[in-house]
């Protein structure tokens, strides 16, 4: 086979080792899903509360869509970007792409326009799918004053309401998705499809400390992921993946798509994240796994209610995203004795890093995020890139089959992301044990230097996860003239109760064994914290909060000019 241009990122032997060890092969997304509807045809793939469709009943119309797309000139090689909720008509349009060759890029349901105008110049989208309207934001509306600087931009509408089918009809380049499906095609006047090593999607990375940088990745390098899962989460087609977690975001597309195709399993998607419906969705579609961000967990532990919840089909619960509390895990054990907590560790740029397996002793997922996937490396180094010793704390860096060919358009940062010996670096913290399993610390810059003491937020973050009356914390790095940092904590207090005073937190946090010296000197009480759609702390919004703050105070407190 000959190789192709987007594996040069891969040597000839790392490229050889991945297909024969089945990290890698020769199918696409369209593939696979035609072949679990000549399996199991009859068996509902997909649900999401509003519409259910089989194995055959996706292909079928994913197979009129492709078709009416290339009557209307879509190519390989072109760019769409993809901006759904967690509707099965997602999965339609990512296998229908898929077959045509054509890039999908997925978007985050709640960026808007600065956000989605960057990513479809940087990606040059030459059309869109998205709904109407969502969550009472009218995307329609949105992307016809991208037009502004698209002019050449398609729309295609999802789930329209009748004024969206209106102003559809009045333009010749907005369409409705169902209009565009045809019922009299073949798949024969479709081209030869693309390969598994060509560009499958461009993921764009959250965004938390500077303009979200956009990951090309093949098939090969993002359907990886979801096959090393498999084992690790004891995977099989008798699971059902309980999907909220955006699957227009890496961890939903590779855990509540790819994973259960793969495995021949069901998926039931959520679009809209509500811990009681959430409860309620899991019983009525009896899901037995699922993978969020911690907050999810946490949220839906607070409102079960024993006496009229069964949750008992629920077998494992993986947290992505952020270092699950050692607090969350106890508790979770404690409410639902049947549920096994996992913790995993990823990125855009190579999917899954670590995990914990359902095989590990039920302590590592309170002391750690996990080891390696099969087929992968994972070391933790120094600013050289060289390799530290078991329990010293550096950057987490992956080699991989899941990695991505580069950052999109940016080779500069995309060469700066390897070691010489051809490790990734993360940027985040972590140390490992001496079999393996490493521990997410935090950010490279997510620590607080207060005097030249490095200090983790993590650990300060996780000793206070064990607090009843806190429901969420996130700590940074406050700005300060004579030490350069110090420690500030922004807080959400539980329900019925009072804040705590920053006296209150520091004995608290001393009297678990802490540093005087790093626990926080300022609190600020917040009603919620920024975050990603994924359940990450936006925490440059907090950094600049708090610069905001401090500046406020030095202007209010200086004297004013003629006073004395």
């Amino acid at each position: 086979m000959k190789p192709s241009p987007y594996t040069e990122r891969f040597s000839r032997h790392e490229i050889d080792e991945y297909y024969r060890t089945g990290m890698w092969s020769t199918d696409t997304f369209h593939d696979l899903l035609a072949r679990r509807a000549t399996e199991q045809p009859d068996k509902v793939f997909a649900t999401d509360g509003s519409r259910s469709l089989t194995y055959r009943e996706l292909l079928d119309a994913v197979e009129r869509l492709a078709i009416g797309l290339h009557r209307r000139g879509w190519r390989a090689g072109d760019t769409a970007a993809v901006q759904l909720p967690n509707w099965v008509e997602f999965i339609q349009v990512l296998a229908a792409l898929s077959r045509l060759g054509v890039i999908a890029v997925p978007i985050m349901p709640i960026y808007r326009r600065d956000e989605v105008g960057y990513v479809l110049s940087n990606a040059g989208v030459k059309a869109v799918f998205c709904p109407a309207t969502f969550k009472k934001f009218d995307y329609l509306d949105m992307y016809r004053a991208l037009r502004t600087d698209n002019p050449d931009l398609t729309i295609v509408v999802t789930r329209p309401d009748d004024a969206a089918k209106a102003i559809a009809a009045a333009d010749d380049n907005i369409f409705v998705l169902e209009e565009l499906e045809v019922a009299d095609g073949s798949a024969a006047e479709l081209d030869a499809p693309p390969r598994s090593d060509d560009p499958f999607v461009i993921v764009y990375t959250s965004g938390t400390t500077s303009r979200p940088k956009g990951c090309v990745h093949t098939f090969n390098t993002y359907c990886s992921g979801s096959r090393a899962l498999t084992e690790p989460f004891g995977y099989s087609a008798s699971d059902v993946q309980f999907g909220p977690s955006p699957i227009a975001h890496t961890t939903g597309l590779v855990t509540s798509v790819l994973l259960p195709m793969l495995a021949g399993a069901s998926t039931h998607l959520m679009a809209e994240w509500d811990p009681l419906r959430g409860i309620e969705e899991i019983q009525r579609f009896k899901c037995t796994a699922t993978v969020t961000a911690t907050t999810f967990l946490h949220t839906l532990l607070g409102v079960y209610d024993s006496d009229r919840h069964d949750l008992s089909a629920l077998r494992l619960w993986t947290c992505a995203g952020a270092p699950i509390p050692t607090a969350v895990v106890e508790e979770a054990s404690a409410t639902l004795p049947n549920l096994r907590v996992l913790s995993l560790y990823g990125r855009s740029e190579n999917l899954v890093t670590t995990t914990c397996s359902v095989s590990d002793d039920v302590s590592r997922a309170l002391t750690s995020d996990g080891r390696s996937m099969p087929g992968a490396e994972v070391r933790v180094v120094d600013d050289n890139g060289v390799p530290v010793a078991p329990g010293v704390q550096g950057d987490i860096a992956y080699r991989g089959p899941s990695h991505m060919v580069e950052y999109l358009a940016n080779p500069t940062e995309t060469e700066k992301l390897f070691t010489p010996d051809g490790f990734s670096r993360s940027g985040d913290l972590g140390v490992m044990t001496v079999d393996g399993y490493v521990r997410v610390t935090g950010r490279t810059k997510d620590i607080v230097i207060r005097g030249g003491m490095n200090i983790s937020v993590r650990e300060i973050e996780e000793l206070l996860a064990h607090r009843d009356d806190l429901q969420a914390t996130s700590v940074v790095g406050m700005p300060d003239e004579r030490l350069g940092e110090r420690v500030c904590c922004y807080l959400v207090t539980a329900e019925g109760h009072a804040a705590p005073t920053v006296k209150e937190l520091r004995d608290y946090l001393v009297g678990h064994g802490m540093a005087i010296q790093k626990t926080p000197e300022r609190v600020v009480v917040v009603d919620a914290l920024p975050m990603t759609a994924t359940g990450k702390v936006l925490k440059q919004e907090l950094r600049k909060d708090i610069a905001d703050r401090l500046l406020a105070e030095t202007d209010a407190a200086a004297p004013v000019a003629g006073s004395r």
